[in-house]
């Protein structure tokens, strides 16, 4: 499915970055993510405020060459045609510069892989979830008689939302509730696959999401992103729970309890330690394990989530920080920084399209904005020394906590900066002869 984590560090054949260079024996999937640009006739998505200011300053550049050109012509300005020349060579390379970068994001990005070969360029999207499903269930077939780790990334539910036609207008919500109800049928097939082989007993399988509701995801007057219930914030905020909390669900008959709730903070980092622990393996020594084996809460043989604080960034902004009080069963919570909403009070970064880490888009609270979630779990009474007795208690604690979580950190090259989020023609993954990226292996 979806990794997202690029291909590529110094050339176009590294692949660096490639799940089989990261612990993976295979992959079939996009190795970047899913953008509105991968599908036709549909508003740019990347940067869209930077393609807008780019563009604004190319038209700068084009009507200054006319001016001088027609001024040169008429005898109005005395300018030799060597500076016009020159202005209108600058022009075209910046033009082509950053238009190369996103014009093209349809045929750079929008490409599915196996292994290190690439097998479409761009991606035919209405075929692409019959595509993972096959490749997901023949992978089960493949590896049935011995142990296997299957992850399996969904395209769904991200916009854009690419749903089959048997799918379309099933839902009473829309194309949104249309592509879960998709989502959901695909699940249900993995599952089936594995009842199929006789593997439903021996294979321990979890559903979740990586975030909340995109709440800003719209296309006119239809919500494409989700929706959060009581919990405020979304997709790409650190801290609010509308942008965090997501369900667990999971299946071992004859191991788990079949029907059993836990209502206990955990994380997805719990994945990595809880299937060490499943495989008889060993985790490192030599680092800062985030994650917690599930196991033990997942069968019962504890009641308690190992987890004490858990921190809630936002990019590298730490936004959140939650303390599960184990004696008193109060769960806190300590904003440090919330993102500015558009409009304000809305709950969402509307006129953003998502809400920004840093800069002019968040608020630094001092003292935090504290919430005890056990109590008020949708965020909308934050306490205060006042109406809290515990109040500077619990913030001395969390302060404390933070202190020692970072003391535990180790910095690391910026990935996402200037010039790492530049396109580079050196690095772009391409099927044919470079510009010419085009291929539709799938028929083989």
């Amino acid at each position: 499915g979806k990794w997202h984590q690029g291909v590529n560090c110094e050339s176009f054949n590294d692949h660096c970055h490639h799940p089989l260079n990261h612990g993976f024996d295979y992959f079939y999937g996009m190795p970047f993510t899913l953008l509105s640009n991968c599908q036709e006739n549909k508003p740019p998505e990347l940067d869209v405020a930077l393609q807008a200011k780019l563009w604004f300053y190319s038209q700068i550049v084009v009507l200054a060459v006319l001016t001088l050109t027609a001024g040169k012509l008429s005898g109005l300005i005395s300018i030799r045609w060597k500076i016009i020349a020159c202005l209108t060579l600058m022009g075209g390379l910046f033009f082509i510069s950053w238009y190369s970068s996103y014009g093209f994001v349809q045929y750079w990005n929008c490409i599915l892989m196996r292994n290190h070969d690439i097998t479409e360029q761009p991606m035919q999207l209405e075929r692409t979830a019959s595509l993972m499903l096959k490749e997901a269930v023949s992978f089960i077939k493949r590896n049935r008689h011995g142990p296997f780790l299957l992850f399996v990334s969904f395209l769904h539910v991200h916009t854009p939302l690419l749903t089959m036609a048997k799918f379309l207008g099933k839902s009473r919500h829309g194309l949104y509730g249309d592509n879960v109800e998709e989502m959901d049928w695909m699940v249900g097939k993995i599952l089936d696959a594995l009842d199929e082989e006789g593997l439903k007993n021996h294979t321990f399988t979890y559903f979740a999401s990586d975030h909340g509701g995109h709440l800003e995801a719209w296309d006119g007057s239809a919500q494409l992103g989700g929706w959060n219930g009581i919990y405020k914030g979304g997709k790409g905020m650190g801290g609010w729970e509308g942008g965090i909390r997501v369900p667990g669900v999971f299946r071992w008959p004859g191991v788990l309890p079949a029907g059993k709730v836990i209502d206990e903070p955990t994380s997805l980092m719990d994945i990595y330690p809880t299937v060490v622990h499943l495989a008889e393996g060993i985790l490192p020594q030599d680092r800062v394990i985030d994650g917690r084996n599930l196991v033990p809460l997942l069968q019962g043989r504890a009641q308690k989530s190992e987890h004490e604080f858990l921190f809630h960034y936002c990019g590298s902004y730490l936004q959140a920080v939650r303390w599960h009080q184990k004696d008193s069963g109060a769960i806190w919570k300590a904003h440090y920084v919330t993102p500015v909403f558009h409009p304000l009070g809305a709950g969402a970064c509307y006129g953003k399209g998502i809400c920004p880490c840093f800069g002019e888009g968040v608020t630094h609270h001092d003292p935090p904005l504290l919430f005890d979630l056990s109590r008020d779990p949708s965020e909308a009474k934050p306490l205060s020394a006042d109406t809290e007795p515990l109040f500077d208690i619990v913030i001395k604690k969390i302060g404390r906590a933070i202190e020692e979580h970072r003391r535990t950190l180790t910095p690391v090259p910026e990935q996402l900066s200037l010039y790492n989020v530049l396109w580079k023609p050196w690095l772009q993954p391409c099927c044919g002869m470079f510009p010419f990226c085009w291929c539709d292996k799938e028929g083989d």
